[in-house]
């Protein structure tokens, strides 16, 4: 029985069909499922700025198999309007924000199924994490990515190319005219990012978990198709919901391990380590999820190439073949057995799957020609991250693999990149930033701008940098980020000085702080816990109760006995 009939049949049920009917729904539309329709729209980020349209097809499909759609409205922040500013201390706890409204909606609505519309940063873990709780029949559809702009420093230009241009003009490497050209051309249309950042890394593994339709996740955002993957979603979440496909017959500790597997061979966001052990967390399973990445990042090679880590961006991988054609590559290495939300296996997905572009293997390759023998995104431990840090190097120069340096140490984002502008960091730093962790920052920010600074002003490839915040899916050049136990815990990272030596060592998975252990035992014992920087307001809340980055910083509501 539908969850929806509890309040729309019977004859002591009027006051519900009555509510419906003043916003003009029909008696015969209140006797078919009640489908919702969470939508995060908004002129606020170019990545759903397209979703209106998406909702409408969506609601044609649903309309035309038998439902009857009722949409609502998401918050959405966009990771690039909160990048280096105090706003970045709430796009991490706003994937909460979403995972909770969604769920709210889904039960205060009792919703039978649910199509989830979004496409950014937190926008897409968060729908995943109200899916797991829910386990009602739910497919996640994503905008599409964005064309690239013109060409600039050899590739397609976005975005972030005007933060590393701004590096650029502050070292005399280009003219202002160069640098205010891309303003107008970065970004010539709407949609997710047209890099793999954390956005389309999330998309795509929405695809891996089978969460969305083989291509629904990187389909062109401006495209004809995108629109007609939204229909198709509609017909489809009614089958779902005949079928009897939930959320957590999708999302099981052997999709997880696909999609992970999925990321590492396709050098996706580090964020997306935080993501998926938030969306087992909702889930209830017992996987963990940085130990996976940890094992199997040694033996799954690294088979599709991206910018930041190529010239290539993200529609040229839908071209490739996209996700399809990754986990046809790597089907002797996952789980085909797993349902997905097409009502099959990923089995008959992969053999029913029709390529729309022939295979140029410029951005996905084959087995047997990999772009690397193991994973491009790894764990890290030792005495500076003894709880783990997370680092990406398929993004960046083998060379920077083992890197020691002098720590040049920051409490805040800003400061940092104020020195970094202002030429303070040189050849051979190891940049430090700290008090950015889930409970320090609060929130967890992107280290974007000060990643993008250094490459501007020519050190990526002889600095490196590390910090207990995290780092935008489009970084590169040699960095270690979410390092637990973070600095406002106490962690080691609160206690390194200027002039220390630093060792990250990729291929051992270490970070080591070459201080011996009394001299760590002596700062820690003058090492004082810092006041919180927000003292009302959800932020407030947030920060007492967010689990580390190893737990995926998730909020500990056990926790909420001791406040």
């Amino acid at each position: 029985m539908e969850r929806s009939t509890k309040i729309l049949q019977g004859l002591g049920n009027q006051y519900y069909r009555a509510t419906y009917k003043s916003m003009g729904f029909t008696t015969d539309d209140l006797k078919r499922p009640i489908i919702g329709i969470a939508n995060a729209w908004s002129e606020c980020v170019p990545g759903h700025f397209n979703l209106r349209q998406v909702a409408q097809r969506v609601k044609d499909g649903i309309y035309r198999a038998g439902g009857t759609p009722v949409e609502f409205g998401v918050i959405g922040g966009c990771d690039g309007m909160g990048q280096g500013h105090d706003g970045m201390h709430f796009i991490l706890p706003s994937r909460e924000l979403i995972a909770n409204s969604v769920e709210s909606m889904a039960q205060i609505n009792l919703f039978d199924a649910i199509v989830l519309l979004g496409s950014c940063d937190k926008i897409v873990p968060g729908m995943l994490m109200a899916a797991a709780r829910l386990d009602i029949p739910c497919i996640l559809l994503p905008g599409g990515p964005m064309e690239g702009g013109k060409v600039f420093d050899g590739r397609e230009s976005d975005q972030t190319s005007s933060t590393e241009a701004y590096g650029m003009l502050s070292a005399g490497k280009i003219t202002e005219e160069e640098y205010c050209s891309l303003e107008d051309t970065a970004c010539p249309g709407c949609g997710s990012c047209s890099y793999l950042g954390t956005a389309n890394t999330m998309c795509a593994l929405s695809e891996a978990l089978g969460m969305t339709l083989p291509d629904g996740g990187l389909v062109p955002a401006a495209s004809a198709r995108r629109l007609a993957i939204a229909e198709e979603t509609g017909v489809k979440i009614m089958e779902l919901l005949e079928k009897g496909v939930t959320s957590r017959k999708v999302i099981t500790n052997g999709s997880i391990r696909n999609a992970i597997k999925v990321c590492l061979a396709m050098s996706g966001s580090t964020n997306a380590v935080m993501h998926l052990t938030a969306i087992a967390h909702e889930a209830e399973l017992d996987i963990d999820v940085l130990d996976e990445f940890d094992k199997l990042s040694d033996v799954t090679p690294q088979i599709a190439k991206m910018n930041p880590a190529s010239k290539y961006n993200v529609i040229d991988f839908y071209k490739d073949g996209g996700v399809s054609r990754l986990m046809e590559e790597l089907k002797d290495h996952i789980d085909t057995a797993q349902m997905t939300v097409t009502a099959h296996t990923v089995a008959e997905n992969i053999a029913s799957h029709r390529y729309l572009y022939p295979a140029t293997r410029n951005v996905v390759r084959s087995l047997e020609d990999p772009f690397g023998y193991t994973g491009g995104v790894a764990v890290l431990r030792g005495n500076l991250a003894p709880d783990t840090g997370i680092t990406k190097p398929g993004a960046f120069d083998k060379s920077l693999h083992h890197f020691e340096g002098e720590a040049i140490c920051f409490d805040s984002e800003e400061a940092a990149e104020e020195a970094i502008l202002a030429g303070k960091v040189r050849e051979g730093h190891v940049v430090v930033i700290r008090y950015e962790g889930p409970k320090g920052g609060p929130g967890m920010r992107e280290m974007f701008k000060a990643m993008k600074y250094l490459y501007g002003r020519g050190l990526a490839l002889s600095t490196a940098l590390i910090t207990d915040g995290r780092f935008s899916g489009t970084n590169n050049g040699c960095f270690v980020g979410h390092i637990s136990p973070e600095a406002a815990e106490g962690g080691p990272i609160a206690l390194v000085h200027d002039g220390d030596r630093i060792v990250i060592d990729v291929e051992k998975r270490s970070l080591e702080l070459l201080v011996d252990d009394g001299e760590l035992a002596r700062r820690k014992a003058e090492w004082k816990r810092p006041e919180p920087k927000f003292k009302r307001g959800w932020l407030s809340l947030y920060c007492k109760l967010a689990a580390s980055g190893a737990k995926g910083a998730v909020m500990q509501l056990e926790k909420l006995k001791d406040l």
